[in-house]
């Protein structure tokens, strides 16, 4: 009797740490939210989507010096990046009502390349739990936040591209 017991004890112990090394792996998935495009025009967060490969998420504002100069390091190797990697990066604005103006003239003269949404009401920043800004996090094939930071430091571009590299690598040999 004491060895089934035992036995039974070790399974539901074993059974808890396997459950839980497979939550380890589930990462959050993207909110569904509301956005807006420089157009005016309605864009789902389940619109955020880039085939099988990695996007990136950058959530800025143009009141933000770090976000400005993070989107800035990031657009002198954007080209490469999708190039060689396939990436593509959301810049989403959490300009509120009152500078959400501001915004479309402001990409324009920095010549972004990115697809820049707005998110005047901050619903798909509440939606992630971000508090500060600048925001970014690296979204899989599957829709899956499976990296992210907040702040700038310079050269943290570098670190975003090797991350971005590894999991392009992964997802291809899978």
């Amino acid at each position: 009797m004491k060895k089934i017991i035992l036995l039974l004890v070790g399974l539901l112990i074993c059974g808890s740490v396997f459950s839980q090394e497979e939550k380890a792996k589930n990462y959050p998935r993207i909110p569904t939210v509301d956005l807006k495009t420089l157009d005016g025009e309605t864009f789902s967060s389940k619109q955020l989507y880039n085939g099988d490969k990695p996007f990136v998420i950058s959530l800025w504002a143009t009141w933000c010096k770090p976000c400005k100069e993070e989107l800035d390091a990031i657009a002198l190797v954007y080209e490469d990046w999708v190039e060689e990697l396939g990436v593509k990066l959301y810049a989403i604005s959490i300009d509120d009502s009152r500078s959400a103006s501001k915004v479309a003239p402001f990409v324009n003269a920095k010549g972004w390349e990115y697809e820049v949404l707005q998110d005047v009401n901050s619903d798909f920043k509440r939606a992630l739990n971000v508090v500060d800004v600048p925001f970014l996090c690296i979204v899989n094939s599957r829709q899956e936040i499976v990296w992210s930071h907040t702040s700038y430091a310079s050269g943290g571009e570098e670190e975003v591209y090797e991350i971005l590299k590894k999991l392009v690598e992964e997802e291809s040999n899978k």
